[in-house]
C-alpha cells in the first residue's frame, strides 16, 4: 500500500512544498494554492475563516429563484447546472467547491492522498442517513463509483473525470480500484496520478445517489441526504422544494420552501418579475440588464471566472459522406475571421476578458501565455478558397436566449464580412439541449473549472462524453495525461504550453471570452453569492431576521 498522510495533519510533503514554492514566487495565486492544497488533503480551515459558518438550526421563510427548469434524468447525464441546482436540496456530493477554489468536505468529511497522487483515502461523514431512513456509508459510495465509471453509458461525463479508475478493456470500474476499508472509509487506487480527482468529485454531475437508485432520475423515488424534498417539478415552468419536517439531516435547511421560477429566455421577463415582486433572486443577470437590476436596489454579486462560451465546428460532422469541418483549412478560416474582442463587447456587453481560442484561462494556475493570435479576414478567405468551400453554407446553431444568441449572431456577422455564407439557426431551449453535442456548427456555454486540465479533459480528450468538437488527437491525450500528474504549476505550465498551442493550431474552437458572472438578490437574502461554477447551495440560503 502506498504511504499516506493524514488530511488533518499534512498532505504529501513534496507536493505541498512545490505549491508553497509556486505561491511564494508568484507563479500561482491564492485561489490555485487553496484548490490544490485542499485537493491534496489540507484541512480547509487551515487557511482561515470559511465565511459564514454552517447554520445548525433551521429558520423559515420562502424564497423564489429565477432559473430555467430543465427535464430531469440520471445525474451522471446532467449536462447543465440548472438540473443539479433544482435537486441540490435533495442530493449532495462527496466534496464541495467553495467560491475561493478550496475543496471542502461534504459527504466525505476528510480525505488523504499518497505522495505520488495516485491513491486517495476517503473518510465519510458519520451519522448521515438517507431520507428513507437507511444509513449512508461506504457501500453507497462504492455503488456510485461503479455507476460513475460506466464508460459505456452515452453522455456519462463522470467517466471522463474518473478515467484512472476505469478498466479500458471493459469500460467499467477496474477491479481493486475502489476498496472499502470499513463502513465509513474507502481507498481509491488510480492507474496513474491525477490531481483533478477531488475537484472532479465536486462537480455537478457527481451527485451521490442511494445505491438502489443508481441510474434513476432523482424525481423517481426522491431518496437523498439533503434537508428538502421536491414537491413540484414542471420543466419550462417551475419547481418547488420543501423542507422535510421528518428529516434530521447533517445540514439543516434554513428555508421552509424554495421555488424555481422559469421565466423563459427573455431577460425583460426577469426584470419585470423582480419589479413585480414575483422573484427574490436571479440565477444569471446579463449584460445591459445589470444596471437595470442595480437600479431596483437589489444587491449585486459578481465574480470573474473561467466560465465561457465556445463556438465550434464538429470535425466528425458528415453530410452525404462529406465532412466539411475535418479540413483544417476550413476550421482555421473560421477562427481567423473572428475578432474575440468584438464578440466580448457586442455579445456580452464587455463584462469579462477576451480569450485566446484554447479554453485555458489566466485564472487557471498553470495557464501559459502563448503568442497572441490576431484576426485576419483576408487570410481566412484565402484558406476557405483553397479548401474550395467559399460557396458552402455554414449552418450556425445557438440557443434562443440573450448572451449566447447575441454572441453567435456577432460571429455570424463577422463570417459574412469575410465573404462566407452563413445561415443562423436559433433553437428553443428544449431542442437545443437535446442536441447540443451533435450539431455540425454551434455555440455552447461551459462552466468554470478549478484547473485548466479539467476543462481540456472534459471537452477535448478523444472520445470524452462532452467532446462536442469531435477533436481526437493521441498526442494531445498523452500530454494531458502527463499534465494531470504534475502537482507543481511551473512543471505543469511547460506541458500546458504545448496543449494550448496544439488546440489552437488545430483550430478546434473559437473561444472568445471569459465571463464575469453576475446575480442580483433582493435585500434580506443571504447565502446567495454567485459561485464560479454556477452551483447554488440551497442549504445556505436564508432570509435575514
Amino acid at each position: 500500500m502506498r504511504h499516506f498522510r493524514r488530511r488533518l495533519a499534512a498532505p504529501p510533503r513534496d507536493a505541498l512544498a512545490m505549491l508553497r514554492r509556486d505561491y511564494g514566487q508568484g507563479a500561482i495565486g491564492r485561489r490555485e494554492f487553496l484548490t490544490r492544497a485542499t485537493a491534496l488533503g489540507v484541512a480547509a480551515q487551515a487557511f482561515g475563516p470559511l465565511g459564514a459558518a454552517r447554520a445548525q438550526e433551521a429558520r423559515g421563510g420562502s424564497l423564489r429563484i429565477q432559473m430555467r427548469v430543465l427535464p430531469q434524468g440520471d445525474p451522471r447525464l446532467w449536462d447543465f447546472t440548472e438540473k443539479s441546482n433544482a435537486c441540490a436540496g435533495l442530493l449532495d456530493r462527496l466534496v464541495h467547491a467553495r467560491h475561493d477554489g478550496r475543496m471542502e468536505g461534504a459527504l466525505a468529511e476528510s480525505w488523504e492522498t499518497s505522495e505520488d497522487a495516485a491513491s486517495y483515502v476517503l473518510h465519510l461523514r458519520p451519522g448521515v442517513t438517507w431520507s428513507n431512513g437507511d444509513p449512508f456509508g461506504a457501500e453507497d459510495v462504492l455503488a456510485n463509483f461503479e455507476g460513475w465509471c460506466d464508460a459505456g453509458l452515452a453522455g456519462n461525463s463522470m467517466a471522463s473525470r474518473l478515467a484512472p479508475l476505469i478498466d479500458p478493456g471493459t469500460g467499467r470500474l477496474r477491479e481493486g480500484a475502489v476498496t472499502i476499508l470499513d463502513p465509513l472509509t474507502l481507498r481509491l487506487d488510480l492507474a496513474w496520478p491525477d490531481i483533478t480527482l477531488i475537484p472532479g468529485l465536486s462537480d455537478y454531475p457527481a451527485a451521490v445517489m442511494h445505491r438502489s437508485a443508481i441510474g434513476e432520475s432523482p424525481l423517481d423515488r426522491q431518496i437523498g441526504t439533503g434537508a428538502y424534498r421536491i414537491a413540484e417539478y414542471q420543466p419550462g415552468t417551475g419547481a418547488v422544494l420543501e423542507r422535510d419536517p421528518q428529516r434530521r439531516p447533517w445540514r439543516a435547511g434554513q428555508l421552509e420552501r424554495i421555488a424555481f421560477v422559469d421565466l423563459g429566455p427573455d431577460p425583460v421577463a426577469m426584470v419585470e418579475a423582480a419589479e413585480d415582486g414575483r422573484i427574490d433572486m436571479t440565477y444569471d443577470t446579463i449584460g445591459a440588464y445589470v444596471p437595470v437590476m442595480d437600479g431596483l436596489g437589489w444587491r449585486r454579486s459578481e465574480i470573474d471566472t473561467s466560465a465561457t462560451i465556445v463556438l465550434r465546428a464538429r470535425q466528425s460532422h458528415e453530410l452525404g459522406g462529406f465532412r466539411p469541418y475535418a479540413d483544417l483549412r476550413v476550421r482555421r478560416a473560421l477562427q481567423l475571421a473572428v475578432d474575440n474582442e468584438v464578440l466580448l463587447e457586442l455579445g456580452y456587453d464587455g463584462r469579462g476578458l477576451a480569450a485566446e481560442n484554447h479554453h485555458v484561462s489566466p485564472l487557471h494556475p498553470a495557464y501559459a501565455a502563448i503568442p497572441p493570435q490576431r484576426p485576419d479576414p483576408a487570410q481566412a478567405r484565402a484558406l476557405m478558397e483553397e479548401a474550395g468551400m467559399m460557396e458552402y453554407e455554414h449552418e450556425l446553431v445557438s440557443i434562443d436566449d440573450d448572451w449566447r444568441r447575441f454572441t453567435t449572431d456577432v460571429m455570424a456577422a463577422q463570417l459574412r464580412d469575410a465573404g462566407f455564407r452563413v445561415r443562423r439557426i436559433i433553437l428553443p431551449a428544449a431542442d437545443y439541449h437535446a442536441g447540443w453535442r451533435d450539431f455540425g456548427f454551434s455555440s455552447t456555454n461551459w462552466n468554470a473549472r478549478e484547473l485548466g486540465v479539467q476543462a481540456l479533459d472534459l471537452g477535448y480528450r478523444s472520445g470524452a462524453a462532452w467532446n462536442e468538437s469531435g477533436f481526437a488527437d493521441p498526442e494531445f491525450d498523452a500530454l494531458l495525461d502527463r499534465a494531470k500528474g504534475l502537482p507543481g504549476a511551473a512543471e505543469r505550465r511547460e506541458v500546458m504550453t504545448r496543449l494550448q498551442q496544439r488546440l489552437r493550431d488545430q483550430a478546434v474552437i473559437v473561444q472568445p471570452y471569459w465571463r464575469r458572472l453576475m446575480r442580483h438578490v433582493r435585500p434580506g437574502v443571504t447565502g446567495a453569492d454567485r459561485h464560479p461554477k454556477d452551483m447554488i447551495d440551497l442549504h445556505a440560503l436564508s432570509l435575514a431576521p
